[in-house]
């Protein structure tokens, strides 16, 4: 594929690496991206996704929001792909400093990545909005069941720790991010339209020689990247590592 062996030179003379990495990562572990709307999502909802993860959506109609979350943002079966595993081998080799992440699977940390800065949080961290007693993922869904939302032991409703719409970032996150990127020799961008903000504007952060994108499609910052790779984020890491 054109610009690999570019990306693998780039590679090996780098030692200050950090991934930015979005939704197309995880499309190739066969979780959807949730914007994409299928031909069945108007029969089962009545609002867009956006509204339906908004933090007003969830306070006002609470059911419908678990009802859209369990089935199109939780995905307990899913496994690491070849760029999860990739970014884990960069890591293991001393290169890679630090995944950022607007995903909220938990595969970087299935694949063995240490250093993993989650944007928008993770499913697997879920809390009591009441008395703050902490859930897994299994114990989230295990409340789940046979009830429209999930409720703790005090009455609580059981909240994921998921940045929705309307919510802010995690400030300590969002300040270790801008570091990584800010110190940073090599910035490889993949898997992201670069269009929900402000995780898309941490990449002005970056002052480092080689600015490497990966998508399958067009984004606002391919005339600012020294390389731009149009395909399969999973095999252009696989073969370039």
């Amino acid at each position: 594929m054109e610009g690999v062996s570019q990306l693998k030179e780039w590679i090996e003379a780098s030692n200050n690496i950090v991934f930015f990495g979005g939704a197309g990562v995880s499309t190739e572990s066969n979780i959807p991206d949730f914007r994409g709307v299928d031909g069945l999502y108007k029969e089962q909802y009545k609002y867009p996704p956006e509204t339906i993860i908004s933090h007003s959506f969830y306070v006002k109609k609470p059911e419908e929001f678990y009802r859209f979350y369990c089935n199109k943002m939780i995905f307990p079966k899913a496994k690491p792909n070849k760029a999860h595993l990739a970014l884990r081998k960069l890591e293991d080799m001393g290169k890679l400093k630090a995944v950022i992440t607007q995903n909220i699977d938990g595969l970087h940390q299935d694949a063995g990545s240490r250093e993993v800065l989650e944007l928008h949080g993770s499913v697997r961290r879920n809390f009591c909005t009441r008395c703050m007693k902490f859930y897994n993922l299994e114990e989230m869904l295990s409340a789940m069941e046979g009830k429209e939302v999930p409720r703790c032991d005090c009455g609580g409703i059981i909240k994921p720790d998921v940045v929705l719409y309307e919510e802010s970032l995690n400030d300590g996150v969002m300040s270790k991010a801008v570091s990584c990127i800010s110190n940073a020799d090599m910035l490889i961008i993949g898997g992201t339209s670069l269009t929900v903000y402000p995780a898309a504007g941490l990449i002005n952060y970056y002052r480092g020689s080689h600015m490497v994108l990966i998508n399958k499609t067009v984004t606002p910052m391919d005339e600012k990247a020294d390389l731009v790779i149009s395909g399969s984020i999973g095999e252009v890491l696989h073969d370039s590592v």
